[in-house]
């Protein structure tokens, strides 16, 4: 998947929505679209010299904390679709980024909003955004939103009744190329915890995660969710520590 930087300073691929990102009615999961996110991201962040490769230089990586995104209309496997990337520079502790999917026909299909931040890899630290602020120059910075207000805290409701969802190992195919498991996974243990019937048949309209804590391998994740109408709460504890904690919202 390559793209180019547009004149707006977005960054942009066309693709196809693939057979294995969607589900048994042809719809995109919401799991395959966190992974079209988190490879543009990186591939944007790359094009405009603040990437992977030179945060690998620094011992330094980028590590996604919070996203929220919206199925404004719900994409189906064959689709020919644009992704849209662009940073809209520090917002407190994170760096903002934002996305947009659309159509052929350049209707808007997904908006999504994310918060970032860079981590010291040997000492798990996170870095303040006044230490990185030469490295982003504002110059690539485009202040337009995909979902105006940023990702936000996502917690189930005090005094909410939960009620144990399963657990999951954390194995090979969880792991990201950091060592840990990958954000998209969190998403795709949340949706496995919520009633087949519901997942299947019901239209998502929209998703926040939460990133909390990392797991590795070995990890074992306890799930425990709570349900308001057609809003799902999941979370997912180790060791009584919360590793992430997802809401998913569907269309009535």
């Amino acid at each position: 998947m390559t793209g180019h930087i547009t004149p707006e300073m977005k960054y942009v691929v066309e693709q196809l929505v693939p057979c294995y990102g969607v589900d048994g009615r042809q719809r995109l999961k919401p799991a395959a679209f966190m992974d079209m996110a988190q490879e543009i991201a990186y591939l944007a962040a790359g094009a405009m010299h603040f990437g992977y490769d030179e945060l690998a230089s620094d011992g330094t990586a980028w590590v996604l904390s919070r996203i929220c995104f919206r199925f404004l209309e719900t994409p189906s496997w064959r689709d020919e679709v644009s992704l849209y990337t662009w940073h809209k520079g520090p917002y407190g502790p994170f760096y903002v980024r934002d996305f947009s999917l659309e159509g052929k026909d350049g209707r808007k299909l997904v908006a999504a909003t994310s918060s970032w931040v860079i981590l010291d890899v040997a000492s798990r630290r996170m870095m303040r955004t006044n230490e990185i602020t030469e490295m982003i120059p504002e110059s690539t910075v485009c202040h337009e939103d995909a979902i105006a207000e940023p990702a936000s805290k996502v917690m189930i409701p005090r005094g909410a009744a939960t009620e144990e969802a399963g657990e999951h190992v954390v194995a090979y195919s969880d792991v990201d190329l950091l060592g840990h498991t990958n954000n998209a996974r969190y998403v795709v243990w949340a949706m496995d915890c919520i009633p087949y019937e519901v997942a299947a048949e019901k239209e998502i309209s929209e998703v926040s995660v939460n990133f909390n804590h990392e797991t590795r391998p070995g990890d074992v994740v306890k799930m425990v969710r709570y349900r308001e109408g057609d809003v799902f709460y999941v979370e997912g504890l180790t060791q009584d520590k919360a590793a992430f904690c997802a809401k998913i919202v569907f269309k009535a």
